[in-house]
């Protein structure tokens, strides 16, 4: 079979978006929020195949979610969702579903992302409040340690595949030998390991910037939960501190970084033998992992998902590696396999 072009690709997904939309009408129009007329407006593409619309309606606004079920099922986003909420945390209300169509009205939380309002004036006041809910969601395990999947082994790596096969394979076009193959392995196993030997917590896994809102509460709106697992106690503090799509000075997120220790040590999250250094390296490899991943992404949403924007934060997110193998020489040699193939 002749695989699909391009064009074709793109011919698809805007009759797939266009009869996605007659659908949202007929079911928005079969609730009770809506019945009596509504606006809709387009807020924004997510980096999966979701989509969010504001409605407005008798002086009141609500989100809907379109996931596609055959994409994007939102049963986990309904569960997850539901069990955050009732902890305390500022998610949206889920007020109507249609699994089955993959429709999902939710409360509005706004439209303002941290992300637009971080500056060097506000970052310390911001970065405290959006640590704070991590304490709670990661208790979470105490209570219930079999509700989310574990982030193990075999999801750890997988992930840092992506960097291997869309970045350096698709982006840089790298003829990767089976020695450099094998080196790249062996670190992707350290990375791994250092992971799994951190205390395994609640984990939202995509905890930054533009998926934390301001509210009119002193706590964050939270979005984009619907893959949290059970993982590294430090994943969320590096995706928020470390964050892909905006860099704040070294020093600054290092000392950031022990503040959130100290609230660990703290709240017993964390047993007070961990010493800071141990932490550190926790942290500093976490977020190689990490940014690993998010590198293999945004080359896979150019390339296979017609994203291109998101190309423009992978120098950011590699400047954070490179910052990483710095103080910890194993990664040296991916530093080194990698440049060869930039330059």
């Amino acid at each position: 079979m002749v695989p699909d072009s391009p064009l074709q690709d793109f011919r698809k997904d805007h009759d797939e978006a266009d009869t996605r939309l007659d659908l949202l009408h007929r079911w928005l129009q079969s609730l009770p929020q809506t019945d009596n007329g509504y606006q809709l407006d387009a807020l924004y593409d997510d980096a999966s195949f979701r989509r969010y619309f504001r409605i407005r309606a008798a002086n009141n606004s609500w989100v809907v979610m379109d996931a596609p079920p055959d994409r994007e099922p939102v049963s986990d986003f309904i569960r997850i969702g539901s069990r955050l909420r009732d902890m305390g945390l500022n998610v949206p209300e889920i007020i109507a579903v249609d699994e089955v169509q993959g429709f999902v009205l939710l409360g509005d939380l706004g439209d303002r992302q941290l992300l637009d309002l971080m500056n060097a004036d506000n970052i310390d006041d911001i970065h405290s409040m959006a640590l704070a809910p991590l304490v709670a969601l990661q208790a979470g395990v105490f209570s219930d340690p079999d509700f989310l999947p574990p982030y193990d082994h075999t999801l750890l790596m997988s992930e840092m595949q992506l960097f291997h096969d869309w970045y350096l394979g698709r982006h840089l076009k790298a003829s990767i030998s089976d020695r450099e193959s094998a080196t790249l392995n062996e670190i992707f196993e350290q990375l791994a390991s250092s992971a799994l030997e951190q205390p395994q917590v609640w984990v939202h896994r995509d905890y930054h910037s533009r998926n934390l809102m301001q509210t009119a509460t002193n706590a964050p709106g939270i979005l984009d939960f619907q893959d949290a697992v059970t993982g590294p106690i430090t994943y969320d503090a590096v995706s928020l501190l470390r964050d892909c799509y905006i860099a704040w000075p070294r020093a600054y997120i290092e000392d950031r970084a022990l503040g959130f220790y100290e609230l660990l040590v703290h709240s017993g999250l964390l047993d007070e033998d961990v010493s800071e250094q141990t932490f550190m390296r926790w942290f500093d490899l976490m977020g190689v992992q990490r940014h690993l991943k998010a590198i293999g992404i945004f080359s896979r949403l150019n390339y296979r998902d017609s994203k291109a924007k998101y190309l423009a934060d992978i120098p950011r997110t590699w400047n954070y590696v490179v910052e990483a193998a710095e103080k910890h020489p194993q990664l040296q040699p991916l530093l080194a396999i990698t440049e060869k193939y930039q330059s």
